[in-house]
């Protein structure tokens, strides 16, 4: 009931506020820390995302206020755009009682718009780290008075390479002051910033009642990267997709296999971050009421998504995190429902789906690709079965007066029959009658999952080392490692760019995990990247000037050799 929620010390005001809401009771992450942050101690919370930790946190932040400071008391980091403008909208539904004043800040807005806001008076930002860092140095973003700070998603926040912006922010704030970090996983670069800038933090553990849903049946398929898109369209011609959410890595290839699928007569749409809000709920609520049937999402995007009777889970890009791959085949097989969750797993991800089967400790059967004789047979049993749906139902006196009239016209019923099966089947799309399975080489797999261990080494080294200090690649210009392609950027010292810059821009701007950006060379003018093979088209197709960094357009193009 609603009362629990006064009885974990919350005020009138916002009790009435999560009724409103809806809310019935408080989830166990809301149950554990709302009590210790409003008794004033620091807080370790570590909970999956669709947990309620934004209501964990933002309630005793909003209680915490006092309304006659004017100014801004409280700040909420968060590691991208699209969950910035999500905590800040709760945080005004949770105010609603209340006259609290808050502001969502981050790259891709106008500086102008957020300076306005801000001259106005706020009481709460909620922002991303490069922005708030960059409106803190242009003295626009006063934090004196701050005495509430919340890190969430902390360890997207080390992923996309945004842990020594917050502790820039960090040394900004009196040490009178509460910290709140939250985290779905604890690696160790986080477990040292908490040690550094928490007090005496109180832990919370939120795990989820089972790690994958007993229900629902997972599946692997071997593809090569560019079959993947003719093999999901095999998979949506023999599954019995009622429902189906669709997974991918960025924005863009969100909105890419979204139009494919429509193209061919697959009513699909994108879920990511470029949404505004009335988009995605107008998006939202044709896939509940079933008038869409295939969402195209990415990960942040799908964030606190709750949609019941997905028969389908399909990971068209593999997450990178084990605990990312339950959240996502969380959202099939509930309610004692069967649900189907399908892998689509090239050579170089492979690795990864060994940890997620070590993690979950659960098999994922590995099947093969649907043929070509396999999609025309079921296209067939779908064609028999919708002309026997329609003659169940009889033959009325004015079809029965139609056939006939077709007859005198000269035609036979066999001639009748092949017509209107040919109308019927005017929308099925060409079926490629190609090859798509992937060949087992077990030697090249093995050295593939090698090369990204090692790379994934490197990577937490540099994380973990690097403690501030510029980073140089210890290679000459034009050397790069292995699996990595060289690219050049138009921003170097002179722009006062550092790595964590560099690699927080890429990874938020185009999409792609903090790993699979390699050694980094600042020079006087320009700067030298290394990107993965595999996204390396993405980074120079979305960095030709469409973000900043540091008020700078970003250009990368291949490095000259």
């Amino acid at each position: 009931m609603v009362s629990q929620f006064h009885d974990l010390g919350l005020e009138d005001q916002f009790v009435q506020a999560v009724g409103k809401m809806g809310f019935v009771e408080p989830t166990p992450i809301q149950s554990a820390a709302i009590p210790i942050l409003l008794a004033g101690h620091d807080i370790i919370g570590q909970a999956q995302t669709g947990t309620g930790k934004t209501a964990a946190f933002m309630l005793p932040l909003l209680q915490g206020l006092n309304p006659s400071t004017h100014a801004v008391q409280a700040l909420v980091l968060a590691p991208t755009r699209e969950l910035a403008k999500q905590v800040a909208d709760a945080g005004t539904l949770l105010g609603q009682e209340t006259n609290v004043k808050i502001l969502a800040v981050y790259g891709g807005q106008s500086y102008t718009i957020q300076k306005r806001a801000l001259s106005r008076g706020v009481d709460v930002v909620v922002g991303t780290p490069g922005r708030l860092l960059d409106l803190l140095r242009q003295g626009e973003l006063d934090l004196s008075h701050v005495h509430f700070l919340v890190i969430d998603e902390a360890d997207e926040m080390l992923e996309m390479g945004f842990v020594d912006d917050v502790e820039s922010i960090l040394k900004e704030l009196s040490s009178e002051r509460q910290i709140a970090l939250f985290s779905a996983t604890m690696p160790t670069a986080i477990r040292k910033l908490a040690d550094r800038y928490l007090v005496a933090p109180e832990k919370v553990s939120i795990n989820p009642e089972r790690i994958t849903v007993a229900e629902t049946v997972q599946r692997s398929y071997k593809v090569r990267e560019e079959n993947k898109f003719a093999t999901l369209v095999r998979l949506m011609e023999v599954e019995d997709i009622s429902s189906g959410l669709i997974f991918v890595r960025t924005k863009a290839r969100s909105q890419e296999v979204s139009d494919e699928l429509n193209r061919i007569g697959f009513p699909a749409d994108a879920l990511n971050g470029d949404l505004n809000q009335a988009r995605r709920e107008q998006v939202l609520g044709r896939f509940r009421q079933h008038t869409l049937k295939i969402l195209v999402a990415t990960d942040v995007a799908a964030r606190g998504l709750d949609i019941e009777d997905v028969s389908h889970v399909i990971n068209y890009d593999f997450p990178n995190d084990s605990e990312d791959y339950v959240h996502r085949i969380g959202r099939t097989g509930r309610a004692g429902k069967t649900g189907v969750a399908i892998s689509l797993i090239t050579p170089k991800e492979r690795g990864l789906q060994k940890g997620v089967i070590a993690y979950t400790k659960q098999p994922m059967e590995e099947t093969p690709i649907p043929s070509f004789e396999d999609v025309e047979k079921h296209r067939e049993e779908r064609l028999v079965k919708r002309l026997s749906d329609h003659l169940m139902v009889g033959v009325t006196p004015a079809e029965r007066k139609l056939i006939q009239s077709l007859s005198d016209a000269g035609l036979s019923p066999v001639e009748v029959a092949v017509a209107a099966i040919r109308m019927m089947r005017e929308g099925e799309s060409k079926i490629h009658n190609v090859d798509l399975n992937e060949p087992v080489y077990e030697d090249k797999h093995k050295r593939l999952e090698e090369r990204h261990e090692r790379n994934d080494r490197q990577r937490d080294a540099w994380t973990d080392k690097r403690d501030r200090k510029p980073y140089k690649s210890g290679g000459k210009s034009g050397q790069h490692e292995d699996g990595m392609v060289r690219l050049w950027m138009n921003l170097g010292n002179k722009n006062g760019i550092r790595p964590s810059d560099v690699v927080g821009a890429i990874a938020s701007e185009v999409g792609i995990p903090g790993k699979a950006i390699g050694n980094i060379e600042i020079l006087a003018d320009h700067t030298l990247v290394d990107i993965s093979e595999q996204h390396v088209q993405r980074v120079l197709k979305e960095s030709t000037g469409k973000y900043q960094l540091r008020g700078n357009a970003v250009h990368l193009r291949l490095a000259d050799r």
